[in-house]
């Protein structure tokens, strides 16, 4: 068993509204152990994105603990933050609007090493940008190339050198291919699979795709709402999935087949309840084809019902 890198405890993050506190990250228990991948899915507003954030500091958490190489980020200063960060990178979702338009590729990919006052003189500096262009498959010919003049595979390749120019141990990826087509999707998901070996990365993966999220990860998170529902190996969420959220969501999966086609898909009914100031219960039930009383009577814990796997359903063993 690898050493863990990541451990969350009892994450909070909530926000306050004209309309009352929004739930958006709610109790969430995780643990990520060196060199591995987590696959973290669910619907827009399901609260992946902002769970990175938190991690990274970027947003600060209501409550919980968030464990760094057993550091607790949470109550760091300010100045030991500052030399824990490097180790902690994000890739953003659009990366257009993550890069400075006014500076070229050399200049971003540059940046984080100058405003970290990593390189002695100039020359390092050059190399080692020119060194990481070669790493993510950018050519030098791009050097001098404007993110405005670049497609999207390039960009998103310019975000990943920015994340690992300073050589972190554990990096977020925040729906790293969803802005981009196809063909792109793949060659980044290779390289960042390529990169995680020869620089033994750890990965958060954020994702709405379950295709994508089957090829990359170890072990898979579903979340609903701000809560963890389901959490297995990603082989065992395919295989024998639990949450009826979860068995949704692989329903959902396109089948390039004919005979798929004709196939009757099973639709979620229902209206999806407001995360702000939400009722005790799971809060799939109102959506839930399977929801009973006791679905909606107190909070639901989040169990080990088999080694490995977890899930937070009331009628587990009814279904």
């Amino acid at each position: 068993m690898s050493e863990k890198l990541i451990e969350v405890k009892h994450l909070k993050k909530y926000f306050n509204t004209p309309a009352g506190i929004l739930h958006a990250v709610d109790d969430v228990n995780f643990e990520i152990p060196q060199g591995k991948t987590l696959g973290v899915v669910g619907e827009s507003g399901c609260g992946k994105s902002t769970l990175g954030r938190t991690l990274l500091q970027l947003d600060a958490p209501t409550e919980g603990e968030i464990l760094f190489k057993g550091t607790n980020l949470v109550t760091v200063g300010r100045k030991e933050m500052r030399c824990i960060r490097p180790k902690i990178q994000m890739v953003f979702q659009d990366p257009y609007a993550s890069l400075n338009g006014r500076m070229n590729v050399r200049q971003l990919i540059a940046e984080p090493l100058i405003v970290n006052k990593v390189c002695k003189n100039k020359r390092e500096l050059e190399d080692r940008v020119s060194g990481m262009m070669e790493t993510v498959g950018l050519a030098e010919r791009l050097s001098m190339a404007y993110p405005h003049e670049l497609d999207g595979g390039r960009r998103q390749r310019i975000g990943i050198a920015r994340a690992l120019i300073l050589e972190p141990e554990f990096v977020i990826c925040d729906e790293p291919v969803s802005a981009l087509d196809v063909s792109i999707q793949a060659q980044i998901l290779n390289l960042l699979m390529d990169l995680q070996e020869e620089m033994k990365l750890t990965y958060m993966f954020i994702t709405h795709d379950l295709s994508v999220v089957r090829h990359i990860s170890d072990e898979i998170m579903v979340m609903y709402l701000g809560k963890c529902v389901e959490k297995a190996d990603a082989k065992e969420i395919f295989k024998n999935p639990v949450h009826p959220y979860t068995k949704a969501l692989l329903a959902a999966i396109p089948i390039p087949s004919i005979e798929s086609c004709h196939k009757e898909r099973k639709l979620l009914r229902g209206e999806v309840v407001s995360p702000v100031n939400p009722a005790s219960g799971c809060r799939f039930a109102a959506r839930c084809p399977r929801a009973a009383e006791s679905c909606r009577q107190g909070d639901i814990p989040f169990t080990e019902i088999s080694p490995g796997h977890y899930c937070a359903c009331s009628r587990i063993g009814e279904i």
